[in-house]
């Protein structure tokens, strides 16, 4: 009887490992290799810089990736923060980044449309483009989740974090993610 128990536990274990971890959208690919994302300015679960909050001269950092998926079509990522005392506010959405693209540089200019064909959605205030780190208390979590997408997305308008999500579904092939922190100086 505890020999069967440890089979099928066994069995489960050995088909989460070989489906799950295996599965693209949890960011392996081919290889082995797992997709990344960093920022020559903070390290994952470092301080974000001043300078790129509220408090600074609220420009979005720099980041850079590696490892991609070689059928990726474009890049989409998502900067929130899921401490916020409202629920999880957004920073910055933007999407359509170019499939050869392996990085954002410093202070992309908060416009919907750019001419390399990247658009950016709203954030939580709500505006166009990145609004750094800005908590009302104590230290906040800020996430910088990239994607790698098997096509360009349709979207127009006014698009939201939700809706990104929605329109990504079923077309991601990777994920990496960066999360750094900050605190207000008062």
């Amino acid at each position: 009887m505890i020999r069967n128990r440890f089979f099928w536990a066994g069995l489960l274990l050995w088909f989460f490992m070989f489906f799950c971890l295996n599965n693209p959208a949890t960011g392996a690919k081919e290889g082995g290799k797992i997709m990344q994302i960093e920022s020559s300015q903070f390290i994952e679960g470092g301080m974000v810089p001043f300078k790129y909050t509220c408090d600074g001269q609220d420009i979005s950092p720099p980041l850079t990736w590696k490892d991609a998926p070689p059928e990726t079509k474009s890049f989409a990522l998502i900067s929130d923060d899921p401490d916020a005392p409202m629920g999880t506010w957004v920073h910055w959405v933007i999407f359509n980044i170019p499939a050869d693209a392996t990085g954002l540089e410093e202070n992309i200019p908060p416009q919907r449309e750019h001419e390399n064909g990247m658009i950016q959605g709203n954030n939580s205030w709500p505006r166009i483009g990145y609004c750094g780190p800005c908590p009302p208390s104590g230290t906040h979590r800020y996430f910088f989740k990239l994607y790698a997408l098997d096509a360009k997305l349709d979207l127009k308008g006014d698009v939201t974090k939700d809706q990104l999500l929605q329109a990504m579904n079923g077309h991601i092939l990777a994920e990496a993610q960066l999360m750094g922190r900050y605190a207000r100086q008062r």
